[in-house]
């Protein structure tokens, strides 16, 4: 019984463990990260961190931190410090364990859509007298910073690992900051999403997209195949109000990335949003995986095209259908109607037997029944029917009640072993 009781107990707590730790709460008891800390949270870095089961932070100490911000735009402070999120758990031990000396480990740059090949990866070499040396990933860069210490672990959960100086990826630090001259559309074309993106031309709101650029904007581009979907409407038939109110629902008029939808729990207002005109939808997650859903249907995120602070572009796999245009998705069909036969009739009694009718054969009557003691011999018709209807109720809702029993008593017995 112990033993089950330490079992039952360690379930519990790593159910409680999960997605339990919060970068911006681990950092604010050290001080000499508070400007690391405060640009994860400004460059919505902290969300992705918190979203994820598994990752590594490299935490830059704020004398390392001046050689990176301040010169910079947030969108490249982004980039840098993306590089210093490991997709992997790493503590001060298994550093010093890595096999052959050295290993390339994937960032959360990588998953951005602005790193090609290797240039969103970290290499972390063992070196020798103990030190542990980091690097770009890309052939030829210096390991030009080292760990220092470690601050805090979740184990297999959150690393948080002190460095010396910013791993600098190879043109990371001229990366332009997008802005109202970005070609939307041809970024859109590349990513196979042609229709969307001559949809915007056509009916003006690429202007709305690019002049939001600059405060924040976040596009969910439908590809190719979306508009042929059996549910995509004849977009012929729509007013052009309408055509532009679609458009702009498929923007959100600030800049929200992947783990800034992870942790979205209130609806998500769009560009089409107006007063009384809601036009907004919600996200949900599954794993890594993003869901938007409209009130009509649901698209999944299926790649990012860009994300460079405060605008990111992401492919959906199915056009965004508003309830304000389409209306609610559809109720189930009502299942048939059960068949309820009528009960057959009982015959009325007949007149009394003549007196010159021959009798009837009878049946020889029955033995009599044996009742308990203190049972009355006979009842009422009616009581006897009533009797029979509540056994009868009771065999029918025995095996409910058994189930409801068992849960209850599988649900105390728990809880006793959890006390």
């Amino acid at each position: 019984m112990g033993a089950l009781h330490i079992f039952l107990f360690t379930l519990f707590s790593i159910s409680i463990s999960i997605h339990a730790h919060n970068i911006t709460e681990i950092l604010s008891h050290f001080p000499e990260y508070s400007e690391f800390n405060s640009y994860l949270s400004q460059t919505k870095l902290a969300d992705e961190i918190n979203s994820r089961q598994t990752i590594t932070v490299l935490a830059l100490p704020n004398g390392a931190m001046s050689s990176v911000v301040g010169k910079h735009p947030l969108s490249v402070i982004k980039n840098v410090l993306s590089l210093h999120i490991l997709l992997d758990y790493f503590d001060g031990t298994k550093l010093h364990k890595i096999s052959d000396g050295t290993t390339l480990s994937t960032t959360l740059y990588q998953t951005t859509g602005n790193a090609n090949g290797n240039l969103g990866s970290v290499n972390i070499t063992d070196l020798k007298g103990g030190k542990v040396g980091f690097g770009s990933a890309i052939p030829n860069s210096p390991l030009a910073s080292t760990y220092t210490k470690s601050v805090k672990q979740i184990q297999y959960n959150i690393s948080v690992l002190e460095i010396s100086a910013p791993i600098i990826a190879p043109g990371i630090l001229a990366a332009p900051a997008p802005s109202g001259d970005f070609n939307i559309t041809g970024a859109l074309e590349k990513a196979g999403c042609k229709t969307f993106a001559s949809l915007l031309i056509s009916s003006g709101v690429l202007k709305t997209y690019e002049a939001a650029i600059t405060k924040g904007l976040t596009i969910f581009a439908p590809n190719d195949e979306a508009f042929k979907g059996a549910k995509v409407p004849d977009l012929s038939k729509l007013s052009n109000a309408e055509v532009v109110s679609l458009l702009q629902y498929h923007a959100v008029p600030s800049y929200t990335p992947i783990g800034s939808l992870k942790t979205k729990k209130n609806p998500i207002p769009t560009l089409a949003t107006n007063g009384a005109s809601k036009y907004d939808l919600s996200a949900s997650t599954a794993g890594d995986q993003v869901t938007l859903d409209t009130g009509v249907d649901s698209s999944r995120i299926a790649s990012t095209v860009i994300d460079s602070t405060p605008f990111c572009i992401f492919t959906v796999d199915s056009v965004l259908l508003p309830e304000e245009l389409f209306g609610k998705s559809p109720s189930p069909a009502p299942g048939p109607a059960p068949d309820i036969s009528p009960a057959p009739e009982v015959a009325s009694p007949g007149p009394a037997p003549d007196a010159s009718s021959p009798t009837p054969m009878m049946s020889p009557p029955a033995p009599p029944m044996m009742s308990p003691d203190g049972s009355p011999a006979a009842g009422p018709d009616a009581d006897s029917e009533n009797s029979t209807a509540k056994k009868n109720a009771g065999n029918v809702n025995a095996p409910a009640l058994m189930k409801v029993l068992l849960t209850v008593s599988v649900s105390v017995i728990v809880s006793v072993y959890l006390s």
